[in-house]
């Protein structure tokens, strides 16, 4: 096999932590394989461009550059390599894990000497966890050993060059951060390699009735990887439940509704009835602070690829539910929000399909489960692969933006 062909079938089809070729030799040979041409490279500040024989030099070798700061305003080049190759992992660390600072610090990565990058997102939610919290946990694609690291272990291939920058934002000076992104370099790709690519996006609050888009539309042929998704349920609904929404994906010329639909947040996940803390390598729950009404999830579509071949839309609705009597009395509170269908023992009744539209007080309607529209604090990352380096997606929302009304 040769080491392109190796490349494209982790880039493309396993996507998963233990990265696999398609071999005739199985799985545990691909780990005493080595493929031709390959030559294995980690920049840190000890040697950030990663040139051979040149690491370690500060300070007589003594550990002289294990860490660095970013000034409020600046912007910390981690990687900026030429030629061709694939990052395997990354590993990162910074003294302050503060909500402020893991939402003020926006790391970006530009492929092939793109000039906007195909990855924009807050430093703490790329890493797989959302609302700016740490937490101990691991999945296929980001761990987090003690809730004090940030790891990646997504394959990001490149044929021309990588480079990746973290930028601080906000208020503060970063006083330590430490790296390392370890890639392999190889001579070429197969031209079915795909571009890594991830963007974060908020909405506080939602609009009522209208799905909070996870990933706006990008133009290309590619693959949906998966999100983490923040929310912080608004105080106004009390604890009703928020997550009734289903996430839908419009793929492929899907313009009024989707090709693919769920049923449900905590369903979406793999749960149900609600959501508690769980971490598993392609779903989990990270936060469930009920408290807070902070909650975080994930789901990664490795096992279960979801292809595109020339447009991709993603998007879940806001929708919460509760007993008729409650929300009867949240309406009359002058809360925002609007009825759409009551769950009589299995049997829904569909409120926006009846003409007129009844009122929620008709004695008709029965005394059960009552789903409505609702507006919450809703946050994102979206993980895809692209067939260009680019996917012209505006720049991420200012700092400020991203930290208003997060808590610790």
């Amino acid at each position: 096999m040769t080491a392109s062909r190796c490349v494209t079938m982790v880039a493309v089809m396993s996507v998963a932590a233990v990265m696999v070729c398609e071999s005739a030799y199985g799985q545990n040979a691909e780990l005493y394989r080595k493929p031709g041409g390959a030559a294995t490279r980690w920049s840190s500040f000890e040697n950030a461009s990663g040139v051979k024989g040149k690491g370690g030099m500060e300070n007589k070798g003594a550990k002289g550059h294990p860490s660095d700061s970013i000034d409020v305003g600046q912007t910390k080049v981690l990687l900026d390599v030429k030629g061709c190759g694939v990052i395997n992992r990354m590993w990162m660390t910074i003294m302050d894990r503060s909500p402020e600072m893991l939402r003020s610090l926006k790391i970006e990565m530009y492929w092939d000497g793109a000039k906007t990058p195909a990855v924009s997102a807050p430093f703490g939610d790329f890493f797989g966890v959302g609302l700016g919290r740490r937490v101990a946990f691991e999945s296929a694609l980001f761990t987090d050993p003690q809730g004090k690291s940030f790891n990646c272990l997504i394959p990001m291939a490149f044929r021309k060059g990588a480079k990746v920058t973290v930028t601080n934002e906000g208020s503060k000076r970063l006083s330590h951060i430490f790296y390392d992104i370890d890639y392999v370099l190889f001579e070429k790709h197969d031209t079915d390699v795909l571009y890594f690519h991830a963007y974060w996006r908020r909405e506080n609050p939602t609009k009522l009735g209208e799905d909070f888009t996870i990933l706006p539309k990008v133009k290309g042929n590619g693959r949906f990887l998966g999100t983490n998704v923040g929310v912080i349920a608004c105080g106004d609904y009390g604890d009703c439940w928020w997550g009734e929404g289903e996430i839908k994906m419009y793929i492929d010329g899907d313009t009024n509704h989707p090709t693919l639909t769920g049923t449900g947040a905590e369903d979406y996940i793999g749960t149900g009835w609600g959501m508690d803390f769980f971490a598993h390598q392609y779903q989990g729950c990270l936060i469930a602070d009920s408290a807070k009404k902070h909650y975080a999830f994930y789901r990664y579509h490795v096992p279960d690829a979801l292809w595109f071949d020339s447009d991709c839309r993603v998007t879940m609705q806001q929708i919460g539910g509760n007993q008729k009597k409650k929300v009867i009395e949240m309406l009359k509170n002058g809360v925002p929000l609007k009825p759409i269908s009551i769950d009589d023992n299995g049997k829904l009744i569909k409120l926006l399909e009846m003409n007129p539209v009844p009122n929620l007080e008709d004695a008709s309607l029965p005394e059960a489960w009552t789903n409505f529209y609702r507006r919450d604090d809703w946050s994102a990352t979206a993980y895809f692969y692209l067939d260009s380096p680019e996917n012209g997606l505006p720049p991420i929302a200012p700092a400020a933006e991203r930290i208003a009304g997060l808590k610790e």
